[in-house]
């Protein structure tokens, strides 16, 4: 261990010259205008300054550390908050991962209503995917707009497809299912969720009759074959 600097006793401070009270260099009205407490009020503002300068940046670690606890480092974009229904007669993936977060509107965003401008949500990562008929829909109210591929031959693919949904259905199959994991530690799919949160992969995944109810979707590359897009008086 490091040993303490020699700290002089009170008793043995050495005297100032022209001081009339030994180790004090303050002359004596000086002392008497400002008190004996002078010194320690000082010290005690300044910690306060320093005190409320620090409070920003702890109030921001710990609000990062609470979020990521809770898995609500969701997508990196605000969503809008109307959410959209996606449809397929069958998806096929490779690498699949899912995990908890939770998704924020843009501040004062009129779809907000009493949620706070977050919505929970599932997400779902596939590393190469497949979808046969694919459609998308959002109310806008009164009349939808839809988006429909894949109808074809050729099916509509995505790499690094992920999903943040709030409603998934569909009859579905999953090879190498692991169920528990950590999010932080998935690989299937080359995401990883935030630390502490529940999360599952597979190695492949099949889902016939796929309906969900989405509120962001992000992929690297996204190809839609025999794409249109249109109103319609109903959605998906």
């Amino acid at each position: 261990m490091a040993s303490s600097p020699d700290v002089p006793s009170a008793g043995n401070t050495p005297d100032i010259p022209g001081s009339d009270t030994p180790g004090s260099g303050t002359p004596p009205e000086a002392r008497n205008a400002a008190g004996p407490t002078a010194g320690v009020r000082r010290g005690r503002v300044r910690a306060r300054r320093a005190a409320v300068m620090a409070v920003p940046a702890t109030l921001a670690a710990a609000g990062l550390a609470v979020l990521t606890a809770q898995g609500a480092l969701g997508v990196q974009f605000a969503i809008s908050g109307m959410p959209f229904t996606v449809t397929a007669t069958e998806l096929n993936g490779t690498g699949f991962e899912q995990f908890g977060g939770l998704d924020n509107m843009a501040e004062g965003s009129p779809n907000a209503g009493d949620t706070g401008g977050q919505v929970l949500v599932i997400t779902s990562a596939i590393k190469h995917a497949t979808l046969t008929k694919l459609c998308q829909s959002v109310d806008l109210g009164g009349t939808n707009l839809l988006i429909t591929a894949g109808g074809g031959s050729e099916k509509v693919s995505a790499t690094d497809l992920t999903t943040d949904s709030t409603e998934l259905s569909g009859d579905a199959a999953f090879n190498n299912i692991e169920i528990g994991n950590d999010a932080s530690t998935l690989t299937k799919a080359g995401v990883k969720g935030p630390i502490g949160v529940f999360s599952q992969q597979a190695d492949t995944v099949r889902i016939a009759h796929l309906r969900q109810t989405n509120y962001a979707t992000t992929a690297g590359v996204f190809k839609l074959p025999g794409l249109k897009l249109r109103f319609s008086d109903s959605g998906c």
